[in-house]
């Protein structure tokens, strides 16, 4: 009998189901709008995708993982950090454990992406893989040999909210974040942070995929705005592998498209990791928005 496990990506816009079997092969998929501050009706959507996958493989009570933006606290059992705010504060994986009346594996999304890219992606082959998010926001996730690392503070591998090295106090604190400090990561890797970089320089305000089209094109300030990105995105990974040395880094999310940073960055790590040189594998995920839905399937192993 083929063995089956459901994922679920609990976004801020959307919820997805997937029914994957045990060899990767995605068999069932569906997303729903996701309901916003209401928090029992969560529960029930999500019960509801379930019952629909397991309808789809013909089998009841399958193992379920999900991905959340944010994370449960160890020391409470309670959501931590999740920006779908309905969700803090409360027990959301023992909640939703009680409703499916199975044991159900929560973690962060960005974990999810790094135990989907570990398990069958661009990580595959890889002990320690480092995830990081280049999207709306900074994210990461860390997986060693396909497990999650979540850590006590449920934490690990988040780079997105430590200040970027190597940079001057006066531009850091001019980059203010919505966490409450300034200088952060995010503010300067993500895809909205290169947007706001181009703005910053003299540029109107224009999406990611234009900057990259402008400096195609010839444009002065584009061309060196993405420079800049490099640099500095080879920065934030630097500290990375300065700090944990991962067997990989796998990027995700929209600014990672960019297929520059995968020939320009690499030239910048040796520059500002320790020691002068630098052979980690720099690599663009293979499941790209799939990742993370994929890789709350595989957080239950068979």
């Amino acid at each position: 009998m083929t063995e089956f496990r459901i994922g679920i990506d609990l976004g801020g816009t959307k919820t997805e189901v997937i029914l994957l079997n045990g060899d990767s092969q995605e068999l069932f998929r569906t997303r729903i709008p996701t309901v916003r501050d209401d928090y029992p009706a969560t529960l029930r959507d999500i019960a509801g995708l379930v019952a629909q996958a397991e309808a789809a493989a013909g089998q009841n009570h399958l193992p379920v993982g999900i991905g959340i933006p944010g994370t449960v606290s160890r020391k409470t059992g309670f959501v931590k950090n999740a920006n779908s705010t309905w969700l803090n504060g409360k027990p959301f994986q023992k909640d939703l454990s009680a409703f499916l009346q199975r044991d159900v594996k929560v973690t962060n999304d960005a974990n999810c992406l790094a135990v989907s890219e570990a398990t069958d992606g661009a990580g595959r082959g890889y002990d320690l893989v480092f995830a990081g998010i280049l999207g709306t926001g900074c994210g990461a996730g860390l997986a060693f040999k396909g497990a999650p690392i979540v850590g006590p503070n449920g934490v690990a591998g988040e780079w997105g909210h430590n200040p970027l090295s190597w940079t001057s106090e006066a531009e850091l604190n001019a980059r203010s974040c919505y966490c409450g400090k300034a200088g952060c990561m995010e503010t300067f890797l993500s895809g909205t942070g290169l947007c706001r970089s181009y703005h910053v320089a003299g540029g109107e305000k224009i999406k990611g995929h234009e900057i990259v089209e402008r400096a195609a094109q010839g444009e002065t300030m584009a061309q060196q705005v993405l420079a800049n990105y490099y640099d500095q995105l080879a920065r934030g990974l630097a500290t990375i592998i300065n700090t944990l040395d991962p067997d990989v880094i796998v990027l995700g999310g929209g600014a990672s498209n960019i297929a520059a940073i995968y020939t320009e960055v690499p030239k910048r790590l040796p520059k500002y990791v320790f020691g002068g040189e630098c052979d980690t594998p720099l690599v663009a995920a293979i499941h790209g928005d799939s990742s993370g839905v994929r890789g709350a399937a595989w957080l239950n192993p068979l």
